[in-house]
């Protein structure tokens, strides 16, 4: 999902710095009502790196990765995912990729607008106690698809606005790449989740995951 430097001119690059910026402050309130989960976005950075870092391979004109996002999202929450996908950018740009922090805003809305995205289709109910939403595969699918299909819509949109010209069939094949994502990645979600909801009494768990509030489907 990442976007080459030398793709999108200096001028939408800056226009994709007021963006990210915007919508990041935005939702930086949410730490004052909890703090705590400035640690949890440190987590979310670390455990993105490590996953970002694990499989990553170059499809069409961007880069097919797995990024872990719902096994990232539903065990640390929404917050702290967000911050936590621009953080770990951030580091892996600094300590493996410099040459991509000049689009470090466009890679990071390319991660975090579908994430809002599926937060608020789907997610937010999940988290909400008072509606009793239970998680199941087919919620983990759903939420996948959206958040994918949002991803690789973005890579095609700073592709559409780039400067280097780019068919629509290599575009084509990138996203297509990522159906092998949303196939595998729910196992890794799923696994997580229930793990963690086994030990969601212990103080630590408590203190550093969101599960608690995630009940799971039998």
């Amino acid at each position: 999902m990442h976007i080459e430097p030398g793709f999108i001119i200096q001028a939408k690059v800056m226009g994709a710095n007021v963006a990210a910026v915007g919508v990041l402050g935005f939702y930086a309130r949410k730490f004052v009502e909890k703090p705590f989960d400035i640690i949890k976005a440190g987590l979310a950075a670390v455990f993105f790196s490590i996953f970002m870092q694990s499989f990553h391979m170059s499809v069409g004109p961007s880069e097919l990765h797995f990024v872990g996002a719902m096994a990232i999202y539903l065990t640390l929450g929404f917050t702290p995912t967000l911050f936590g996908f621009t953080v770990g950018l951030l580091l892996q740009g600094v300590i493996f990729d410099p040459h991509d922090l000049p689009h470090l805003a466009v890679n990071s809305l390319s991660l975090i607008l579908p994430l809002i995205t599926a937060h608020m289709v789907v997610g937010k109910k999940l988290f909400d106690r008072s509606l009793n939403k239970r998680l199941s595969w087919r919620t983990i699918l759903k939420l996948d698809a959206i958040y994918y299909a949002g991803v690789t819509s973005m890579v095609g949109f700073w592709l559409l606005i780039g400067e280097v010209a780019t068919p629509f069939s290599a575009w084509a094949t990138f996203a297509s790449s990522y159906l092998a994502v949303i196939a595998f990645e729910p196992v890794v979600t799923i696994l997580t989740v229930k793990l963690l909801k086994r030990y969601e009494d212990a103080p630590v768990v408590q203190k550093l995951f969101s599960v608690k509030e995630l009940k799971l489907k039998s």
